[in-house]
């Protein structure tokens, strides 16, 4: 109800004449967008939102931002993980609402970001992605020094910054928000961001935050281990992304071992757009050892798309394929299966029963605008499994799925249809219907109905 009355309020400004203002672009992370010219007075137009992303505090360029998201989304699911969940056919609702305050004094910088997330109906009982009370999300502090921005590429500079924040690592295959669910994933640590002429590089320490489903209960997780150096260099089409990163978790578990993992991922990416051509690739390699076993595992991923503004309904065609190593052989010393480690919620699309581990994927795509403010997307998606010895997991790594006495490699198949309708600058409305038939290993190997889902969602955000 909240929603639509902002929507409407909004709304109105716009019919009485109100010029719209086309403000930075909205993250998943919030602290990254950049308001400052709003201290200019010839840069404001007068939007109802200005006078919260730029609020004075003295006459020294000391300022506070402040947003809000407040999203509501419901999601329905049958025979949900092929009808072998505890509640296959389950109905819910999720609810959160995420304020921040992100005050600027020179070179010092503080953000805050509390959470509240509930959920409605969740069977047969809510997990932490479900709801966490009222938590911190992100807080934090940091002191720039040298000249330019935080994360601006024309400028020396180093950042230092301390306490809990969310990560969006490039393409968000490794390290990302976990946006699409109910809580976002934040990371307890420290992180230098090192600005040079052509370069952004972040260098890294950092642990999880394992949620609570009570208020205030978040905690880092002890058991993992995130560090590592992020280097992103852009260039005229777009932008390459160099990375190491060390994993450590003391208590792992796969399909072919479990033990103390310690896991390296030395990985390139490649993204951009020229024309109406956008791509992005990327190769990442993993080395380390679990217990006793050596790990040696690997992905590859290679997105291609073209736009065709001048045709009806202006669509924009991408193919999308992807490897991702398994284990080849079970008890041979040696562990093949990748580990995603926190990858994007949502990972292949709104349904996702299934996570990067163990698989080749083939994914073409269509999004059409039918209106501009409403976009509609088609796409259907093929899984095999890559290595026979191996299972399925899920996007968190768990195993759901072992491997058994099946020598198949089709998983199944799935077809999505979803829609984006930006009902003013601040509300959007979203939706999909998703199906997962089962392919030959399910069939072979346990429950096999057809995944159906059916997601709404309102997301009011300024």
């Amino acid at each position: 109800m909240l929603c639509l009355l902002l929507a409407l309020w909004t709304g109105t400004a716009h019919a009485q004449g109100i010029e719209a203002w086309q403000p930075p672009t909205l993250t998943t992370v919030r602290y990254d967008e950049d308001w400052h010219r709003l201290a200019d007075p010839q840069e404001r137009t007068g939007r109802w939102t200005e006078r919260f992303k730029y609020v004075p505090l003295d006459e020294n360029a000391t300022y506070l931002v402040t947003g809000l998201e407040l999203r509501a989304r419901n999601e329905n699911y049958r025979a949900n993980l092929w009808g072998g969940a505890q509640a296959p056919d389950d109905g819910f609702l999720w609810l959160r609402a995420l304020p921040y305050a992100d005050l600027h004094a020179g070179a010092v910088r503080a953000f805050v970001q509390p959470v509240a997330a509930y959920t409605i109906g969740v069977a047969p009982s809510a997990s932490p992605i479900d709801r966490t009370g009222i938590d911190l999300l992100q807080g934090f502090a940091d002191i720039r020094i040298g000249a330019g921005r935080t994360g601006d590429a024309d400028a020396l500079g180093l950042t230092i910054r301390a306490g809990r924040e969310l990560l969006s690592l490039g393409n968000e295959r490794l390290v990302g928000t976990r946006y699409g669910p109910n809580v976002p994933l934040a990371f307890d640590g420290v992180r230098a961001i090192v600005s040079l002429p052509g370069a952004v590089v972040s260098i890294l320490d950092k642990r999880p935050v394992r949620q609570g489903l009570d208020d205030l209960d978040d905690r880092s997780d002890r058991r993992r281990r995130l560090s590592g150096l992020y280097a992103t260099i852009p260039h005229g089409a777009g932008e390459i992304d160099l990375y190491w990163l060390r994993y450590r978790n003391s208590a792992a578990t796969f399909a072919d071992g479990a033990g103390r993992e310690t896991r390296h991922s030395i990985g390139a990416r490649l993204g951009g757009a020229a024309g109406d051509w956008h791509w992005d690739a990327e190769g990442v390699f993993q080395h380390g050892r679990l217990g006793t076993s050596r790990i040696r595992a690997w992905t590859g991923s290679v997105e291609l798309g073209r736009r065709f503004p001048d045709a009806s309904l202006s669509p924009d065609a991408l193919v999308r394929v992807s490897v991702i190593s398994g284990d080849r052989r079970a008890g041979d010393g040696r562990l093949g299966t990748f580990n995603a480690l926190f990858p994007r919620g949502k990972y292949f699309g709104e349904l996702s029963p299934i996570g990067p581990a163990n698989l080749v994927t083939v994914t073409p795509r269509v999004t059409l605008v039918i209106a501009e403010p409403l976009t509609v997307a088609l796409a259907a998606t093929g899984y095999w499994r890559h290595a026979i010895a191996d299972g399925i997991y899920a996007i968190p790594g768990n195993l759901i799925r072992a491997a058994g006495n099946s020598r198949v490699r089709s998983i199944g198949q799935e077809l999505e249809a979803s829609f984006s309708w930006q009902a003013s600058p601040e509300l959007e409305v979203s939706g999909a219907v998703s199906a997962f038939a089962a392919g030959a290993f399910l069939r072979a190997t346990g429950p096999h109905r057809t995944v159906g889902l059916l997601a709404l969602e309102t997301n009011f955000r300024f």
